[in-house]
């Protein structure tokens, strides 16, 4: 359901930040970036805010917002600190209330609402779908995982 994709992927991301607890301070190179476990969380948190103030702008009749964050183009030094309980437990704490946004605004939408597509832009469903892929910034840290 539409509705619970991005709880999904957030639960996705938060379980593999589980692991990032005791990182080592090593960056893994992957698909082109330096990845750390703030950079990725900062990574998601940024696309989810991205999309929901598009969706929100969309139903409301406004333009959207440019997007203008520097993306997974850039590490800060702030992307280095060392990834603990605390950064876990803020992480759970945002990304959940995100995802609950995402359901709240999404729940009272009908199907027509939901594939309506504006001449230059994705529907809202399409949207949706492509947020959900905010495990990617996830998967960078596991080199086991494909790119």
């Amino acid at each position: 359901m539409i509705t619970e994709l991005i709880q999904q992927s957030v639960d996705e991301v938060l379980g593999r930040a589980a692991g990032w607890l005791g990182w080592d301070g090593r960056p893994v190179c992957r698909d082109g970036n330096a990845w750390t476990p703030h950079k990725a969380i900062r990574r998601v948190t940024d696309h989810l805010i991205d999309h929901l103030a598009e969706i929100d702008c969309r139903l409301a009749g406004l333009p959207t917002i440019p997007d203008e964050w520097h993306g997974r183009a850039v590490t800060t030094d702030a992307d280095f600190a060392r990834f603990t309980e605390v950064d876990l437990d803020e992480a759970r704490s945002r990304l959940t209330r995100l995802a609950g946004c995402y359901r709240a605004r999404l729940q009272p939408l009908d199907a027509a609402t939901l594939d309506e597509k504006p001449a230059d832009a994705w529907s809202i469903r399409e949207v949706v779908e492509h947020v959900a892929n905010i495990t990617y910034y996830a998967r960078m840290l596991d080199p086991a995982e494909p790119a």
